[in-house]
């Protein structure tokens, strides 16, 4: 069983990752002079609708999703708007974070946004896609042995490493380098897509090392 679960998440994580690639070659191929500095914020909202187009298809494809026990179109519809104001509430919160890390306040309030959009896409939208709009799921995930299945072990590292990566990302631009990439946000959305990346890469790793230690509750 932990084989079959492991190789189906390795798959799934190989598919969000190449839609990150494909999210970088398309632009440059249907769009003149593209470059992922020069056009930074065309590049931002292409991986990060792609990552989220794919991630929805994944885990829906998958049945990773919770199951949606009412039927009705009312319910779903409800359940939609709910998710759609939980992103958008992410969206802010992660702006609020990261001005009050140092971010222009009103001057780039643009490129901050879409940094938090892109955090969102690649941390908040999988909580949606695998927990549902359920507020008391994410805490139980993110609390200490929270986590029930090896889905929820990998949300926890590509959370982290996804938010780890944009902190990182920060240290580079006050430094005196003059580097095109230094200019703000272009060093943190590269640092949270690298570890989103490297998130997708090392959770079934992780987890197949750590197997035998790995003991889930039942739901």
């Amino acid at each position: 069983m932990w084989d079959t679960e492991i190789r189906g998440m390795a798959s799934a994580h190989a598919i969000i990752a190449s839609s990150v690639f494909m999210a970088t070659i398309l632009p440059a191929i249907l769009l003149e002079k593209f470059s992922v500095y020069g056009m930074h914020l065309v590049w931002l909202y292409s991986v990060a609708g792609s990552v989220a187009v794919v991630n929805i298809a994944v885990f829906w494809l998958l049945g990773i999703s919770p199951p949606t026990k009412r039927h009705t179109l009312s319910y779903k519809i409800s359940r939609l708007v709910r998710s759609c104001l939980y992103f958008l509430l992410s969206c802010l919160f992660f702006h609020t974070v990261v001005v009050l890390y140092g971010a222009p306040l009103l001057e780039s309030a643009l490129e901050t946004f879409s940094l938090a959009v892109l955090l969102s896409s690649m941390t908040t939208l999988r909580c949606l896609c695998m927990l549902g709009p359920n507020v008391q799921a994410w805490i139980r995930v993110f609390s200490r042995d929270g986590a029930m299945s090896v889905w929820d072990t990998s949300l926890q590292i590509t959370t982290g490493c996804s938010v780890l990566g944009a902190w990182l990302g920060a240290f580079p631009i006050p430094l005196d380098w003059d580097r095109p990439w230094q200019v703000w946000p272009i060093s943190c959305t590269l640092g949270t897509t690298v570890g989103f990346l490297t998130g997708l890469l090392l959770a079934p790793v992780w987890i197949h090392c750590h197997r035998k230690q790995l003991i889930y509750k039942s739901k």
